[in-house]
């Protein structure tokens, strides 16, 4: 049976989002022997060699110059900030926490377009907005104290991704993609050399750990190739909301993994979350005629 472009849209999609997790889950994991410095240095040198590669085969490598184009620069920067917080927050917290906080993202591109490029969004998805943020109070449960430093790192991660995905947007079209992501890993590995004297030093990664980061290193890039495969497979409308599938599979992993157990709070916002999310993106549908502002697939930091 021949499946519709929207369907094999919508797998792809999953499959992303499940490479996506299972990287999140590797690295939570290497976490407790190594810090965060070293398995940005140690997955990104496997992640530039794969990368590299498939950019030389399809001729899309180009001048490193091009970091000096103000929106490329932009970029990178927030993938380094996003990477790093987002790598700070799910070796703090249940990854399926800093996953339910993560679907924010759709909700703060369509505020950061709003404000930043002017683009129209009427009050039902502002409404929406709010009710994703809400739902985010839900799950991080600020207390007398404030907000945990996960927490924190989590939104954190959430606004950088935001400025990363702004910033690609007035990236000029005539730089290819995997250059782009090139440009990224290059410089996120670089900002964990930086910071991996500061975090405690090197330290050797037993054979286990390199294996599980160079399998990380390969989910990711599998995982943006599945997206971009969904991307141009199915319609938007049809394939983007299976990216809250990354929820679930989240729920998994952290349960099966870590074992962690979603508590009510937690899911409750996440419902809040995905149900703003799919209802934002419902209305941007119904204004087509606009270039829709939280289409996207909300892809995490992961330094590609």
């Amino acid at each position: 049976m021949k499946l519709s472009p929207n369907i094999r849209g919508g797998l792809f999609m999953a499959a992303a989002m499940a490479s996506f997790t299972m990287n999140d889950t590797i690295t939570k994991a290497v976490s407790s022997e190594v810090n965060i410095g070293e398995i940005l240095v140690v997955r990104g040198a496997f992640a530039i060699v794969l990368v590299t590669a498939l950019a030389s085969h399809r001729k899309a490598l180009r001048s490193f110059h091009a970091l000096l184009i103000w929106p490329v620069g932009l970029r990178v920067m927030g993938e380094i900030g996003g990477t790093l917080t987002y790598l700070a927050a799910i070796s703090q917290m249940p990854l399926a926490n800093a996953s339910a906080i993560f679907q924010a993202l759709p909700l703060v591109i369509t505020l950061g377009a709003a404000l930043v490029f002017g683009e129209p969004v009427g009050w039902r998805r502002w409404l929406a907005i709010a009710a994703g943020f809400i739902g985010v109070l839900v799950i991080v449960r600020p207390g007398p104290e404030g907000f945990s430093q996960a927490a924190l790192l989590a939104l954190a991660s959430v606004g950088f991704c935001a400025v990363r995905d702004l910033a690609t947007r007035r990236i000029p079209t005539e730089l290819p993609t995997l250059f782009i992501t090139l440009l990224t890993t290059v410089t996120v590995s670089s900002a964990g050399a930086v910071i991996l004297f500061p975090l405690g030093g090197w330290k050797a990664p037993s054979g286990h750990s390199l294996n599980l980061l160079a399998l990380a290193a390969v989910l990711i890039l599998i995982g943006y190739q599945c997206i971009i495969v969904s991307l141009r497979t199915g319609d938007i409308s049809a394939v983007a909301p299976f990216r809250y599938l990354a929820l679930l599979w989240a729920m998994l992993t952290g349960y099966l993994v870590f074992g962690h157990k979603p508590d009510g709070p937690m899911l409750a916002g996440a419902a809040i979350i995905v149900a703003s999310g799919l209802y934002a993106f419902y209305r941007e549908r119904k204004r087509d005629k606009l270039r829709p502002a939280a289409t996207g697939p909300g892809l995490p930091p992961d330094g590609l």
